[in-house]
């Protein structure tokens, strides 16, 4: 093989690298949490609202667009990112005022209780975290502070002034 055979390749620009660091993590494992979560919240929705309807069709037809409103916010959430969070939060609010109100009108609680559960678990500080997209601080000689391990002996060539 000779030197032209080989190929070199180009090394990555700092923009690129800054955007593949801040891009969040969908394998990260709250992410996959509260995904599942979401996921078995529109089993048990479509379990206990298909059985307590009683085959009457207004209460299938809302029961299955509740499940198929809850695959897509599983769906979203998957991506990990934060406005996928923020989506989620108001989607569960709204569920669990939807869920209030059928409870005080017509004595139906199913998938209100999930809904408090997922949105206590989405309200997590690291859940929050795990869709911000910052990276886990690392373990630097000031913590995970940026501002100070950036300025750790920087500002006068290494040494203390004086």
């Amino acid at each position: 093989m000779s030197a032209a055979d080989y190929e070199i390749r180009p090394s990555r620009r700092r923009s690129m690298a800054l955007k593949d660091r801040l891009r969040p993590d969908p394998s990260n494992s709250l992410v996959k949490l509260v995904t599942r979560l979401i996921v078995a919240q529109a089993g048990v929705a479509a379990a206990i609202g298909l059985a307590y309807s009683r085959r009457h069709l207004p209460s299938i037809i809302i029961t299955l667009m509740l499940v198929a409103a809850l695959l897509g916010l599983a769906a979203m959430t998957r991506s990990g990112t934060h406005g996928a969070w923020v989506f989620a939060i108001g989607f569960e609010s709204a569920l669990i005022m939807f869920g209030l109100f059928r409870f005080f009108t017509s004595r139906y609680l199913g998938g209100t209780l999930f809904a408090i559960v997922e949105l206590g678990v989405l309200l997590h500080p690291a859940v929050a975290r795990a869709f911000s997209g910052v990276p886990r601080r690392a373990a630097g000689r000031f913590g995970g502070d940026p501002a100070l391990r950036d300025a750790s002996g920087e500002a006068f060539g290494g040494r203390a002034a004086g």
